[in-house]
């Protein structure tokens, strides 16, 4: 078991998601930052899939209770007992009771937390992963809280070797690199002037966003024609206009239906950077090309 010692204000248990639930109205959700998670779980010896914890917003404690090796990666600090841990080489072999103390840095929404053996809880059609608007999967359908204890499966691969590094949320400091999208299904029913609004103008992510979508502040993109359409399939990564112009990024947990036009679609590789921004971070795209 590792048990939750201090919960930060957002912890769940994710994996990668349903990618095959969409038929039911079930999003594909899991890790916001599928890539991230793929390392942290290879460096502990797990299958990419395997359940890990998705952490964010806050300083948190984790005290083991086994012998086990764990990760944590994403930017940030982490101490053992109290000690800066060896970031060189981040997979540690903790005694029983061993602390771990995880604080993000500011830069960065989410990083992630995994073991060796992966978090254990129950398979719910598919997958480990939490679904909060519904209430169910990985912990008892909730954020991780105070006092948590997370069971632990057993080790049953291999640790591997010769990794590459997934493409990095920009630090905030840097110049900014676009996010790359597609053109969306609605894409011609946006007229020039509307286009060079999504590709040349900077938005900024706003304090609504969540694991659903991700609202964007900044100029208005309007439609030439109605906005309200039937509902259709929609995705991860889809850029809904609704009425009044501001932008919606459609995340892991959002809906898989939608009336909106989508004027793009952020690619998929991108759609884990643009995750990692928090509230108020400056957004911009570019066609993929």
């Amino acid at each position: 078991m590792i048990l939750l010692e201090k919960a930060p204000p957002f912890a769940t248990v994710q994996d990668l998601g349903w990618p095959t639930g969409r038929a039911m109205g079930l999003p594909q959700c899991g890790a916001m930052d599928p890539l991230l998670l793929g390392r942290a779980n290879a460096l502990v010896g797990n299958l990419p899939g395997a359940a890990g914890i998705e952490w964010a917003l806050g300083p948190g404690v984790l005290r083991a209770g086994f012998a086990c090796e764990l990760t944590v990666l994403g930017a940030g600090e982490v101490l053992l007992d109290g000690e800066p841990a060896d970031m060189a080489h981040p997979v540690w072999s903790l005694e029983p009771g061993a602390r771990v103390t995880v604080t993000p840095d500011r830069d960065q929404r989410f990083l992630y937390v995994a073991v060796r053996g992966g978090i254990d809880v129950p398979v719910v059609l598919g997958s480990r992963s939490t679904y909060l608007p519904g209430g169910f999967g990985g912990f008892e359908g909730r954020r991780l809280k105070a006092g948590d204890l997370l069971p632990v499966g057993p080790a049953l691969h291999t640790r591997l070797g010769g990794l590459v590094h997934p493409r990095a949320a920009p630090d905030a400091g840097a110049e900014e690199m676009p996010i790359r999208v597609t053109r969306g299904p609605q894409w011609d029913r946006f007229d020039q002037a509307a286009r060079r609004t999504l590709l040349e103008s900077r938005f900024r992510i706003s304090a609504s966003s969540d694991r659903m979508g991700y609202r964007l502040e900044g100029p208005a993109i309007v439609p030439s024609r109605t906005a309200t359409l039937p509902s259709e399939a929609a995705c991860p990564g889809a850029i809904q206009i609704p009425d009044g112009g501001a932008p919606i990024v459609l995340m892991p947990d959002g809906p898989t239906v939608g009336g909106y036009p989508k004027i793009a679609v952020v690619v998929r590789d991108d759609l884990r950077c643009l995750a990692q921004y928090l509230p108020g971070h400056e957004v911009r795209f570019r066609e993929a090309g």
